[in-house]
């Protein structure tokens, strides 16, 4: 298949997903939500680019906690429910595909997060170079992924179809937690952390789907930084 197909498999996929997406209690969103904002930390007053904002999940905190926030995705469905969210006007969103470069000048942004999309991108070297790129000296990066350790339970990204009840995989890279460093590292970032996190049997109790996975790494998040 070649790379455009694959791509437009990605993009249907998260089409149809878009409706359902903030509803079907996915475990790997929930635990990820907490730990990417304490990453992220205060917000208030600085500019804030969300790659692969998907349904706004992101982006409506950081602009509520007073950022100024941009936010790209490539799915025309994912962008439709963002709009939809509350405080979703003070928020600019723009449909851009992550495989080519982003559309800013050099030092435009303060702090870039990018909630679970690394899966979705085969050129992790050139997502974090132009993400290095955009942001000001002393700019932060706070990354979520997948966890590479997932792939070797057969998961990856994917969802029921309610119209149809079928399972769909809008497609996925597995990338190894060497390849996601390395990426990062090339591109001139500094790694101030690295997280790796698993559901304990409290958390499987809110999100039944997350019990095969008690005390298995499902999600990666990074903190990075622009050395000055």
């Amino acid at each position: 298949m070649s790379r455009r197909h694959e791509l437009a498999d990605v993009r249907e996929g998260y089409d149809r997903w878009a409706g359902v997406y903030d509803h079907d209690k996915n475990p790997l969103t929930a635990l990820e939500e907490p730990h990417v904002q304490r990453a992220v930390g205060e917000v208030c007053g600085r500019a804030v680019l969300d790659l692969g904002c998907g349904t706004g999940r992101h982006s409506a905190w950081l602009a509520a906690s007073g950022a100024t926030v941009t936010a790209l995705d490539f799915s025309a469905g994912m962008l439709r429910e963002a709009r939809q969210k509350p405080g979703a006007s003070t928020i600019r969103f723009v449909e851009h595909d992550l495989n080519q470069p982003l559309p800013f000048s050099d030092g435009a942004f303060d702090v870039v997060v990018s909630g679970l999309v690394l899966e979705h991108l085969r050129d992790l070297r050139a997502f974090f170079r132009d993400a290095h790129r955009v942001l000001r000296i002393g700019g932060r990066a706070i990354i979520s992924a997948m966890h590479p350790a997932m792939f070797l339970r057969g998961s990856q990204a994917r969802f029921t179809d309610p119209s149809s009840g079928k399972v769909v995989q809008p497609g996925s890279v597995p990338h190894q937690l060497g390849e996601i460093t390395i990426a990062a590292l090339g591109a001139g970032f500094v790694i101030d952390a690295i997280h790796e996190y698993s559901p304990d049997r409290a958390f499987a109790e809110g999100f039944p789907r997350a019990e095969k996975y008690v005390g298995w790494p499902i999600l990666l998040v990074l903190e990075l930084r622009v050395q000055g």
